[in-house]
């Protein structure tokens, strides 16, 4: 019999629902960015941490249309909240369209319209019990979630912040103003801007510390040996890049917080053997005087052959992907089925991966699994979302 449970209702069931907000005003950033300061129709802005993302359902053009945007403003405002959109648009020479969603937010919506939206969520929020140091590192519109992370350190906490941001020029720069007002109000907060191609104004003006990618020696020049947490957001070729590069120093996984839209094996195959090791063997450091976290990851050793069952332990977690069959090895590192999906080489259907949308919705055909996110709708008997869902035992699923 094909079964599913989902958790009791809690206290974040309210945060899954779609609710209405009204916008209250449109903020041009940059050339590229433009915010959005939302209010809720009706209630209070829900509390959410920094880090946090809203997922915004669009109706365009007779379709629906699901997107995440991390709220960027203060998480002490408690009437209002604002996220900060980048328009996406076509590369020069391809015959492709502009962002559908980011189109109709940047052209269309204007203060008045009422957007609907679920959440606050997501897991990649600061770590207000650690009295670390903290690196901000991002690219582009990476720097949402972090700008709304460095509101609240300044607030809370003296804990020293570096704050690295890479882009292309003063002209698709947002917040930098913002960012530098902020940096004002105490000591221990230090601003790092990294242009691509600066301009010549930018030149002349010194609007920038360095020009050209952000590069290991920059990286250990800003960042004297400290025990730093570090948090990364940004396109891919920036996450995997700078993911890369804080890994051949030492800086221990466990150390490096990211938001990431995608599969995170993406970062982790940056470095050759990296996936294997988080999944099957404790993490061999092989820090040199090059690292710049002094905390190296601590994995435990794998438990002796005397004590576990490792025959029967394959057989109750063996997840089979159907139509043709390919088999994989749950382990307690996977987030989802749709993430070991992803490590298995397949590519399934999602859009939300918050079981918002059952855009990753496929068919359970034997086993049982378990939802660590509560489905927005309930799954239909025989289904699953791959997105929020765990194996209970052997699964099998087939995908579209």
């Amino acid at each position: 019999m094909n079964t599913t449970a989902s958790p009791a209702p809690t206290e974040n069931t309210a945060s899954r629902r779609f609710r209405a907000y009204r916008v209250l005003e449109k903020q041009r950033e940059s050339d590229v960015i433009t915010s959005f300061v939302l209010e809720p129709v009706y209630g209070v802005v829900p509390s959410y941490q920094p880090g946090q993302y809203l997922v915004f359902r669009l109706e365009i053009d007779g379709q629906t249309v699901l997107r995440n945007y991390s709220v960027s403003g203060d998480p002490d405002c408690t009437d209002r909240l604002r996220i900060s959109v980048k328009h996406e648009k076509a590369p020069a020479g391809l015959s492709v369209a502009d962002g559908l969603a980011s189109s109709y937010l940047h052209q269309q919506v204007q203060p008045g319209d009422v957007l609907s939206a679920a959440g606050p969520m997501g897991e990649f929020v600061l770590d207000e019990s650690s009295q670390r140091p903290v690196v901000l590192l991002s690219g582009g519109v990476g720097q949402t979630p972090l700008l709304a992370m460095l509101h609240r350190l300044l607030k809370h906490s003296q804990r020293k912040v570096s704050v690295i941001h890479a882009c292309d020029n003063s002209t698709v720069h947002a917040f930098a103003d913002e960012m530098r007002e902020l940096a004002a109000q105490r000591e221990g907060v230090q601003l790092y801007f990294c242009y691509r191609n600066p301009t010549e104004d930018d030149e002349q003006a010194g609007l920038h510390h360095v020009a050209g990618l952000i590069t290991r020696e920059q990286l250990q020049h800003w960042l004297p040996l400290d025990d730093y947490e570090f948090y990364l957001c940004g396109p891919s070729a920036f996450m995997q890049s700078n993911y890369g590069v804080l890994r051949s120093l030492g800086v221990a996984r466990e150390r490096i917080h990211y938001e990431f839209f995608g599969p995170a094996t993406v970062l982790e195959n940056t470095l050759a053997g990296d996936v294997a090791a988080s999944v099957v063997q404790p993490e061999q450091s092989g820090a040199g005087p090059e690292v710049l976290g002094s905390a190296i990851a601590s994995a435990s050793e794998p438990e002796s052959p005397a004590v576990v069952d490792e025959t029967a332990t394959a057989a109750t977690q063996t997840v089979t992907f159907l139509p043709d069959g390919r088999q994989a090895q749950w382990h307690e590192d996977c987030p989802s089925l749709l993430d070991l999906a992803e490590e298995t080489g397949l590519s399934p259907d999602f859009n939300c991966r918050a079981g918002l949308c059952n855009t990753c919705m496929c068919t359970l055909v034997s086993g049982e699994v378990d939802y660590f996110e509560e489905p927005l709708d309930p799954v239909p008997e025989g289904k699953v979302l791959l997105c929020c869902s765990r194996p209970r035992g052997p699964v099998a699923v087939e995908l579209p």
